[in-house]
């Protein structure tokens, strides 16, 4: 097994792990984020019910023309500080203002980081 497989095996474990203690209720949904080298994913799932309230993508073609006004490319991480607010605003939409963090095995740093606090600073509390 090389370097990359033992790595995807390892974030898989420390995800079932993780997800053992984490469910997300009406009152407090669970925020999952999915990262892939060049996107973001971040969803807020309500897992008693089994319905996603809401989710937010940086290929998703409202946060394109969102982050298309600057004059310079966005750097991952800023991209994910602005979905993290983006989804944050649609959660309050939804009257939702209190989350679970659900990480999914990745560290807490740089993307993943930027993410929580964009959430955060958007209202969210977790």
């Amino acid at each position: 097994m090389d370097k990359a497989q033992e790595r995807i095996k390892s974030r898989k474990r420390r995800m079932i792990r993780v997800r053992k203690k984490i469910v997300g209720t009406p009152e407090r949904p669970r925020l999952c984020i999915r990262r892939s080298l060049r996107h973001v994913q971040a969803q807020i799932i309500d897992d008693i019910a089994g319905k996603t309230i809401a989710q937010a993508h940086t290929a998703a073609k409202s946060f394109q023309e969102k982050s298309s006004g600057g004059e310079k490319p966005w750097s991952q991480s800023e991209k994910s500080k602005a979905l993290g607010e983006m989804l944050a605003q649609m959660a309050k939409d939804k009257g939702v203002d209190r989350v679970v963090f659900d990480r999914r095995g990745y560290g807490y740093r740089g993307v993943i980081r930027a993410l929580a606090e964009g959430a955060r600073s958007g209202g969210l509390q977790f």
